[in-house]
């Protein structure tokens, strides 16, 4: 394996590095975004994107369910594999995480077939979109790419990953342009969407095997027995990792649906707009975080904890800037962003993006909290503050969702609030305690 000799001795210049590496990407990926949402919105109208965006919706609540975010237990455990040059440790590590990301595949489509022919009623679907939310949920579910995308994280690659998911929004950037003109329809677009992700899963696998051949083999994929004997403590850690990524998407996709279900299809797509744009604008805190989760998980290995405590604050500062500037952003300009995106029909969302955009600081500015808890092994801290956000956005969406998706959308705001201060006093609680003890200790000997 190369040695990244040229990359930034700093912990935070190596995760700015990589964040710079990860927001080129999505430079490229935002403004592809903003075009084909605009060629979305405006072909379908309100009602169609509501369809499109409920069918969307229900795909990323199933990923949430069934899609076991494996990459964080092979950056977790495979960071001290590569610090000892144990590839074959590391591949057998790698290899056991594709076969959970399979079988939460499978399991994720028997779900769907569940919840599309049993219950789509109750999302206020057009029986006409059954079979191709069906199939696209499910092509959305075997196009996950955990796994690989965690060997590329860990290998601190993060600039060869730029280059594969550049194939997203350029493939449903030159797809929509190709629907609309040729048969625009919510099905078209949904095939455009499930091929491209396709795709890219296929791609992730082969720059995984080339930056990894030692590692990337398929003589690995029996010796499940061995990994959990290099790993102690990985079952626990995985179970606890995947409950709070479950509990994160649903309270990212839930309000969307329960938007749709309770008030409309049409009051949906306002709600998906608006979401997106703010996920647009926050989209420095997904570069950010897979950027620290890397970068925590090396220290942990090799560093003090007076550096790895450092390194927390650090992060964390920058991020709440940026969480400042994404509120001022949609304070000012969201009206106008939403009408140049989606038309006149999509300005009435401005007042639904603002709390969105406030609940997306706060995730902003939280963005060094899992990363230190789970590199420290208390992973189910960082479980029980999302079940504590979880349980306050249910309260507080159902409390205010007779205003319609406003209030579905502050109930959203006062949830990742919450979420905020119960993860960051159990973070810095932890690293108080940690203080004495350096250097840090290997993960695979912490457990989890």
């Amino acid at each position: 394996m190369p040695a990244d000799r040229d990359k930034p001795s700093s912990p935070l210049a190596r995760i700015l590095a990589n964040t710079a590496w990860l927001m080129g990407g999505k430079g490229f990926g935002a403004i592809c975004s903003i075009v084909y949402l605009a060629i979305l919105t405006r072909t379908l109208g309100l009602k169609g994107f509501g369809h499109f965006s409920l069918i969307f919706g229900t795909a990323q609540a199933l990923i949430a369910i069934a899609g076991f975010q494996t990459w964080r237990v092979v950056v977790r455990y495979g960071a001290a594999h590569i610090h000892d040059k144990q590839w074959a440790a590391f591949g057998r590590l790698g290899m056991f995480a594709g076969v959970l990301d399979a079988m939460g595949a499978a399991l994720g489509c028997v779900i769907a077939a569940v919840v599309f022919f049993a219950f789509a009623h109750l999302l206020d679907l057009n029986e006409s979109y059954i079979v191709p939310g069906f199939l696209f949920c499910c092509a959305q579910l075997w196009a996950l790419v955990s796994a690989p995308t965690g060997i590329v994280r860990a290998l601190n690659k993060f600039q060869m990953a730029v280059y594969v998911e550049a194939v997203v929004p350029l493939g449903r950037l030159v797809g929509a342009v190709a629907v609309w003109l040729l048969a625009p329809s919510v099905g078209w677009f949904l095939f455009v969407w499930a091929l491209v992700d396709l795709l890219e899963a296929a791609l992730y696998w082969m720059m995984a095997r080339r930056l990894a051949p030692e590692s990337v083999q398929w003589r690995y994929l029996k010796d499940y027995r061995r990994t959990l004997e290099e790993n102690p403590g990985l079952w626990h850690f995985f179970w606890v990792t995947f409950a709070g990524s479950t509990i994160d998407a649903l309270t990212k996709n839930g309000p969307l649906l329960v938007v749709g279900g309770v008030i409309g299809t049409r009051a949906a797509g306002l709600y998906r707009l608006a979401s997106q744009l703010s996920q647009a604008l926050s989209k420095f805190s997904t570069m950010l975080t897979r950027s620290v989760y890397a970068e925590v998980s090396r220290m942990r290995v090799a560093s003090t904890m007076q550096e790895f405590r450092r390194l927390a604050v650090q992060t964390s500062l920058i991020a709440g800037a940026g969480g400042i500037v994404v509120v001022l952003v949609a304070l000012l300009a969201g009206r106008w962003l939403l009408g140049l995106i989606g038309g006149e029909d999509f300005e009435g969302g401005a007042a639904i993006l603002v709390p969105l955009a406030i609940a997306a600081s706060f995730d902003l500015a939280s963005v060094a909290f899992e990363p230190v808890l789970h590199s420290t092994g208390k992973a189910q801290h960082s479980l029980t503050a999302r079940l504590i956000g979880l349980a306050v956005m249910a309260v507080a969406v159902g409390t205010l969702l007779h205003f319609g998706a406003i209030g579905a959308a502050w109930g959203v705001a006062i949830g990742s609030a919450a979420l905020y201060v119960v993860m960051g006093a159990m973070a810095f609680a932890t690293l108080r305690k940690l203080q004495g003890e350096e250097p840090l200790q290997p993960a695979p000997q912490q457990g989890a």
